[in-house]
Parts: C-alpha cells; sequence; structure tokens
C-alpha cells in the first residue's frame, strides 16, 4: 500500500469512529445524538408507560405521575398530590459491560420509596419525540429492567 492510500485509510478511519463516538444507534438502527434526546425530552411532559422491575410489572406504581425533564438537569415527578424532584443527564458509558458509543439516560432520585427504582443508568431501547425506551441488567441480581416513558 502507498504513503498516499495509507493517509486515506487513517482519515476514512479517523471520521468513521468520531461519528460512531458521537451517536448511539438504537435497536432500530438508527442513529440518536445526545442533543437530539436532550432537545426530545425536554419537550413537554411524560409519563411512565412501562417499568419492569426483574420480570415484576410495576407500572402501577407511577400512573397518574408527570414526569418534566428541565433544562437544568431537575427532574420534577408529580401526580397533583405528591412532587418529587430528582436529576437526569445523557452521558456516554465508557463502563466495561457497554460500548464505548453508548448513550446513558442517567435519573436519580434521593427517595426511600417506589421512585428509588428509577434510579440507574438506563441504555437506550429506542427513542423518538414522543417515546423512549430504556432497559438495563441490574448489577444485584442480573435481571432486566424495563423502562418506557410516552410524551402526554
Amino acid at each position: 500500500m502507498n504513503t498516499q492510500n495509507l493517509k486515506l485509510s487513517i482519515l476514512a478511519c479517523v471520521v468513521g469512529l468520531s461519528s460512531i463516538v458521537s451517536c448511539t444507534t438504537n435497536e432500530d438502527g438508527t442513529n440518536v445524538t445526545q442533543s437530539q434526546v436532550e432537545t426530545n425530552v425536554q419537550s413537554g411532559t411524560w409519563r411512565i408507560t412501562k417499568f419492569i422491575d426483574s420480570g415484576t410489572d410495576e407500572t402501577n406504581h407511577f400512573t397518574g405521575y408527570n414526569f418534566t425533564f428541565n433544562d437544568s438537569g431537575v427532574l420534577s415527578a408529580g401526580n397533583g398530590t405528591n412532587s418529587y424532584d430528582g436529576s437526569w443527564s445523557i452521558s456516554d458509558s465508557n463502563s466495561n459491560d457497554d460500548s464505548q458509543d453508548d448513550l446513558d439516560f442517567n435519573i436519580n432520585f434521593n427517595l426511600t420509596n417506589d421512585f428509588e427504582d428509577l434510579v440507574d443508568d438506563w441504555n437506550f431501547v429506542s427513542q423518538s419525540a414522543t417515546r423512549i425506551e430504556l432497559t438495563d441488567v441490574s448489577g444485584g441480581n442480573g435481571g432486566t429492567d424495563l423502562l418506557t416513558f410516552e410524551k402526554n
């Protein structure tokens, strides 16, 4: 391989790697950037339509709650009677069990009620302007958790 071809090959690899690092791929094959997800989630209020905790459907624990993802990183949940504040963020995962091009949807509530079950660094299954599907393999018992938000 001559020097010119080698330089072009290296340039192509660098360009390809930089595009992989800046986004994640949904299971449906579409690429998602961090800014796209942030824009979508900060628009309007959301509700949990599915929460499976290690095989147990616990969706009903969040019935009636609306979630607001503020641009300041504050996550608010309320049902007209109860109101809870937590935090949210989206970050690149670089742990040993995830690929570097994954985005994590981080949720944190400093609570000792049902909302503590939402605390995790969730992996994206899919996301759109109206639906976000997340999954996580529990470190404690190895069960798979599923969380779906849908826009109101």
